[in-house]
């Protein structure tokens, strides 16, 4: 059996859909298709969970959002009339729409969540019923009937372990199953969505849950790349990859999946297939627990922007028993994560994302570190990007620092950070968010030039 998840692209129209179907059609062991919300068309579209967004949070404020509500229905009539769907399918929808409209808007979270919920729950809706028109055996299932069970965290929601129990039972259906992506439901009845990436954690809980032999991931890109498309040109496809270095990259600003959406299908040992609903017949990216990494000790280089520093100096800062501690504690009083704390023997830098600092948060975090850690110096410093070269051979290769540090003096980057876990699975420079770009395309040319179309 496969869990095949389509995302917001695959099925963002008729034309699109259609495809669809005839990759379900051509294997008879996808038994289990994901569906997002219909996504953008065009670069300049509007997403329907956007639209969705917008139409919540007007009848939030206003009471009514009639404009809003029939830009939503319109894409949907729009597919359904592309696909030749009857006015039935349409009316259902539209009834759904308002029925949403009317939940409790005393937790604005919760009333968000019903309305975002209804894109991939109305599409899963449509989409079954288009493939019963073309002969197939589809059903559509919702996530209360197969007791996909999440924590009362609207927006956050986190699968219980129940969850898995009953949905192994939809592994005996004979009907191929249409499930949402994007939201479960709370012990107590409640509809709660996932955060970001919710229908990819939906197709990778399923698969978990059903035991499936592949997680098979539709997207619109032929495979993972070795670097972003946007920064260097024609980047080398990655044919192979473990999960670590899926969720190393994914951390770093890779595109194809939110970075802690493989992991009920990690847990499982499940692997999981990234192909194109365009370009089914590609091969795609096979994303597995182990690979053979002889071949290509770095497999992807990524950049995210965004980062800020929190310098800390003190002399004999590294005698002080508990100080660490405190300077976290401060952290953790005011509600943020942190990313890295590379340390000398009188300073330290804690390093988080930049849009947690607000001027209020870090005129607080910078008093009270002065007040209660007597340090001698502390500041903040903005705009950096984290630049993350990842592979699992890295711990078996001598001289991946050498010539990654070569590629940045060329490239005239100047090097602010450098950080490498104890896994050795990833290589962390911190640099100024102007230098990201340069810095991705040299060190791309510097473990890539050359190399073939692929990368094993």
């Amino acid at each position: 059996m496969k869990v095949t998840k389509f995302g917001g692209t695959s099925v963002a129209s008729a034309e699109q859909i259609r495809k669809v179907a005839t990759i379900v059609a051509d294997d008879v062991e996808r038994k289990i298709v994901v569906v997002s919300a219909p996504g953008k068309r065009h670069s300049s579209d509007t997403k329907v969970t956007d639209l969705l967004i917008r139409l919540g949070e007007t009848y939030l404020e206003k009471g009514y959002a009639n404009e809003e509500l029939e830009a939503v229905l319109r894409r949907y009539e729009e597919i359904a009339k592309g696909l030749e769907l009857g006015q039935e399918i349409i009316d259902q929808i539209a009834n759904d729409l308002h029925t949403r409209l009317t939940f409790n808007q005393s937790n604005p979270g919760a009333f968000m969540d019903q309305l975002k919920a209804s894109g991939e729950d109305n599409n899963a809706k449509l989409i079954a019923a288009y493939l019963q028109t073309k002969g197939m055996n589809a059903v559509y299932v919702s996530p209360k009937e197969a007791g996909l069970l999440v924590s009362d965290e609207p927006g956050n929601a986190q699968v219980l372990p129940e969850a898995y129990d009953h949905l192994k039972k939809l592994r005996e259906r004979d009907e191929m199953i249409v499930f949402p992506g994007f939201f479960g439901f709370s012990p107590d009845g409640a509809l709660v969505t996932f955060p970001r990436g919710g229908s990819d954690i939906t197709g990778a809980i399923l698969a978990a849950g059903v035991k499936a032999e592949l997680y098979e991931n539709f997207t619109d890109v032929d495979s993972v790349f070795a670097a972003n498309p946007n920064v260097v040109e024609s980047p080398a496809q990655i044919r192979r990859m473990t999960y670590r270095e899926m969720r190393e990259l994914s951390y770093a600003g890779f595109s194809v999946f939110h970075d802690e959406a493989l992991i009920p299908a990690f847990r499982q040992k499940i692997p999981v297939c990234v192909k194109n609903t365009n370009n089914p017949s590609s091969p795609g990216t096979m994303i597995l627990a182990e690979r053979e990494y002889f071949l290509n000790p770095v497999i992807g280089i990524a950049a995210d922007k965004g980062f800020a520093t929190i310098y800390v100096r003190k002399y004999l800062m590294n005698r002080e028993i508990g100080f660490g501690r405190r300077l976290l504690q401060i952290i953790e009083d005011e509600g943020l994560s942190y990313e890295h704390i590379p340390s000398g023997i009188d300073d330290a830098s804690v390093i988080l994302r930049q849009e947690q600092l607000t001027d209020e948060i870090e005129h607080r975090i910078l008093a009270r570190i002065k007040e209660e850690l007597c340090v001698d110096d502390v500041f903040v410093e903005k705009d950096f990007a984290m630049v993350m070269i990842v592979g699992e051979g890295m711990h078996n290769t001598v001289g991946i620092s050498a010539r990654a540090t070569a590629a940045l003096a060329r490239a005239h980057v100047n090097i602010e950070m450098i950080n490498q876990g104890s896994s050795e699975v990833s290589l962390v420079l911190g640099i100024h968010e102007k230098d990201a770009d340069a810095a991705v395309r040299e060190l791309y040319e510097e473990f890539f030039g050359g190399a073939e179309e692929t990368v094993q």
